[in-house]
């Protein structure tokens, strides 16, 4: 430890009065507001990343992930022993990111506004945000955190933010727009991968989805080996929204494709994920003790089930973004926590043989681990399932 304490005060000294605020921005996750806006020097936010055991001996990859987050590829390669291809490739294994996506989105603004920009912000803004945090010194990451206080800005609000970027610099829109929609293009990519023939539709009303849900059940399924829906909504509990505010049951979704009703998926798996909040209820976060222990992950057999008689029921996977009475932490148009999980994993451990309830199972930690701002809410997705021999998607 000694010899990280060395090393994390030659970084210490490196850092500049701006990049220390990038650091502490990207960090709002893991330390909370109060505590970063009193911290002027990196010693004492490193000491303050300790506390909070985002820096152990022996392992500095938030810091190393923080660096490279802010570009000071030099620090990473002299100090820290890493490299920008090294924290590239270490960036792409689900869990390992720490800072989260909306709030590099964010950063990455800031760092593309301009000067007269920032003033066009300060400017709009002077209704909602006190006229004393918008003066000269401020930057666009304090004009950010002003309205996180505010409640007009979070990961799962970003109309407002929208609306001044098509104002201000059409561009900036982009980008914010092209975030959102990397997290449904996450899907479309992942299951192409899988071998999925895959078909989106969008802002459909309550009578379009059973329509939508009606031909499905209707084609004939005989050349297929799996069938997924994925479904990235709004909802309350048991029931998700169509665009028009009518409500369709979860389970009206699933059951059409029963043995019953749809003979061409009888004994195959039919998979189901739903990112929609299921109630107005928030879960707190309570503090236990770690277990280093892994589970064995080894997986057997493959997606095809043939046998004569089976209850209409069996092979059924419903994945839910959190459990009945809670809401879900979601984008304006798709889903964030629950789908950006699930596509990680999937991408990462369908290769390595991982069947999907193991791979559910590690998405059930990574979302366990994030908390929103500003009461620490937690996300506990829930799978449930009537397979009934292990379901592996195989990628070559």
């Amino acid at each position: 430890m000694e010899f990280d304490r060395q090393r994390l005060l030659v970084v210490s000294e490196e850092l500049d009065e701006a990049e220390l605020a990038a650091l502490k921005f990207l960090s709002l996750e893991h330390i909370p507001m109060r505590k970063l806006e009193a911290i002027h020097k990196a010693q004492d936010f490193f000491e303050a990343l300790q506390e909070k055991g985002m820096i152990e001996a022996g392992s500095l990859s938030f810091l190393k992930e923080l660096l490279y987050r802010i570009s000071r590829i030099d620090l990473l390669a002299a100090h820290l022993g890493s490299s920008r291809e090294e924290m590239e490739r270490e960036l792409q294994i689900p869990g390992r990111a720490r800072v989260s996506a909306y709030r590099y989105l964010l950063f990455q603004l800031s760092e593309d506004i301009t000067e007269d920009e920032l003033k066009s912000f300060k400017f709009l803004l002077g209704k909602e945000l006190p006229k004393c945090r918008l003066n000269s010194k401020t930057t666009m990451l304090n004009v950010f955190i002003e309205m996180e206080k505010k409640g007009i800005l979070g990961e799962d609000n970003l109309s407002i933010l929208k609306s001044l970027c098509a104002e201000i610099n059409i561009s900036l829109l982009k980008r914010i727009e092209e975030y959102e929609l990397n997290l449904f293009a996450a899907l479309k990519r992942v299951f192409s991968k899988l071998h999925f023939t895959i078909a989106e539709y969008r802002d459909l009303t309550a009578e379009e989805i059973r329509k939508t849900v009606n031909v499905y059940q209707s084609e004939d399924h005989k050349d297929k080996d799996c069938f997924v829906c994925c479904v990235l909504s709004h909802g309350k509990k048991g029931i998700i929204y169509g665009v028009d505010g009518q409500e369709v049951p979860i389970q009206e979704l699933t059951t059409s494709f029963t043995g019953q009703n749809c003979h061409s998926l009888a004994g195959k798996p039919k998979v189901f994920f739903v990112q929609a909040c299921q109630g107005d209820a928030c879960h707190k976060g309570v503090t236990i003790e770690t277990d280093s222990g892994e589970q064995d992950s080894s997986v057997e057999t493959d997606a095809r089930f043939q046998l004569d008689c089976i209850p209409a029921e069996a092979d059924f996977l419903l994945g839910m973004a959190t459990l009945q009475d809670y809401v879900s932490y979601r984008s304006p148009s798709q889903g964030t926590w629950y789908i950006q999980a699930l596509c990680q994993h999937l991408e990462y451990s369908c290769p390595r043989g991982e069947d999907i309830l193991t791979i559910l199972t590690a998405v059930n930690q990574e979302v366990s681990r994030k908390s929103c701002k500003p009461n620490a809410e937690k996300q506990m997705p829930q799978p449930s399932f009537t397979l009934r021999k292990k379901l592996i998607f195989p990628v070559n």
